[in-house]
């Protein structure tokens, strides 16, 4: 709760994460829950079929991004074992705790305000993060972290951990399929209050039975975001 009130008190003095112009860029909201008919197994299941949804939707919508995610529960996951456990009976993880924005590869990705590098890594298996990078940040005598996930290789290949990061440069961008953990080009940024013992990666899906206490400590991107007011 206080980190929600936090990000909401400073929300009109966080730079933007991604490009864009209020005056001429579009910014629509995209559903990929299990409720949405449209985004059948055909289509995720099948990276070529996924980029042409995600593209064809920005186009008809002439949007630059496609923005969403929060909360979501996705039967997309069931594609990956990194999701499903495939032993041992566990719950499948199906619940999205960050916020995708969905655009072209190579889209540049910015720092929402200052901070270091807390960690990065390669999270290379199909249906992961692929390259990652989370940020530590301290605002209001408050600690806490952001995550950038689906990024391309070369974002993470001169990073030392600790090293300064400040607010509007340029930190990262958008990686192709074969690098970002087999998605479309998208970012998936996310808040974290606590990320324990993680280093270079923690959960961007949660099992659902673990709601509560994942969302808690994930509050909403767009808190920093403020894109879905376009």
């Amino acid at each position: 709760m206080v980190l929600r009130k936090i990000l909401l008190k400073n929300q009109l003095h966080f730079s933007p994460v991604v490009p864009f112009n209020q005056q001429t860029d579009r910014i629509v909201k995209i559903d990929l829950s299990s409720t949405n008919r449209l985004f059948t197994s055909e289509i995720y299941k099948d990276i070529n079929a996924f980029t042409t949804f995600i593209n064809d939707y920005r186009e008809k919508t002439n949007a630059l991004y496609a923005i969403g995610g929060y909360g979501e529960l996705r039967n997309v996951y069931s594609t990956s074992t990194v999701f499903d456990a495939v032993t041992g009976g566990k719950e499948p993880r199906r619940l999205h705790l960050g916020t995708d924005i969905w655009g072209a590869a190579r889209t540049s990705v910015m720092a929402p305000l200052n901070g270091t590098i807390h960690s990065f890594a390669n999270n290379n298996k199909a249906g992961d993060y692929g390259a990652t990078i989370i940020l530590r940040h301290e605002l209001d005598n408050k600690v806490f972290y952001t995550l950038y996930g689906h990024l391309s290789l070369r974002s993470i290949k001169d990073l030392v951990e600790g090293q300064t990061v400040q607010q509007g440069e340029a930190i990262a961008e958008f990686g192709i399929s074969e690098e970002n953990g087999t998605w479309p080009p998208h970012l998936h940024f996310q808040v974290i209050e606590d990320t324990g013992n993680c280093y270079g990666d923690y959960p961007g899906v949660c099992a659902n039975s673990e709601k509560e206490m994942y969302l808690a400590n994930c509050p909403d991107g767009d808190l920093i975001l403020a894109l879905n007011r376009f």
